[in-house]
């Protein structure tokens, strides 16, 4: 027997994907923390070259999001979320274990995260460590991990 695997990290491909990415994005990342009418879907951002939009889905639901743009052997991930209904159920770590699985299929080997200081413990959890004497910077810690 053949079974669809239960999650899939995957380029938005139609109206429908692009519209749960920003939703996700906007509710989890912006309204959540109280930022209304901020959120910007057509941020140039989005579509520069080397930056990766990709949502996450499980059991063909959009559950969550990350952006990956990749600079030479380095990846950076950026607003990452998982829709807040799902947190706390293992989605997340699967997304950071598929956009390091993508990172390295374009040739990465080192990840960069700008992250949440309430996040600092999960990323730890993963293989995450603090960059040494770089500055928190507003609400976020700089976090790196090696693919090698």
């Amino acid at each position: 027997m053949n079974r669809e695997p239960e999650h899939e990290l995957r380029i938005p491909n139609s109206k429908n994907d692009w519209d749960a990415y920003h939703a996700i994005r906007r509710k989890v990342l912006f309204e959540n923390r109280g930022q209304f009418g901020v959120y910007d879907e057509n941020h140039p951002d989005e579509h520069r070259d080397g930056n990766h939009p990709l949502l996450l889905i499980h059991n063909g639901e959009p559950i969550g999001v990350i952006r990956v743009d990749i600079n030479g052997k380095q990846a950076f991930f950026r607003r990452i979320a998982i829709r807040e209904d799902l947190q706390r159920s293992g989605h997340g770590r699967m997304l950071l274990a598929l956009a390091e699985s993508f990172a390295q299929s374009n040739g990465c080997n080192h990840i960069r995260s700008e992250v949440a200081h309430d996040a600092v413990g999960f990323y730890r959890r993963c293989g995450y460590t603090s960059v040494q004497g770089v500055p928190m910077t507003g609400t976020t810690i700089s976090m790196q991990k090696s693919l090698k």
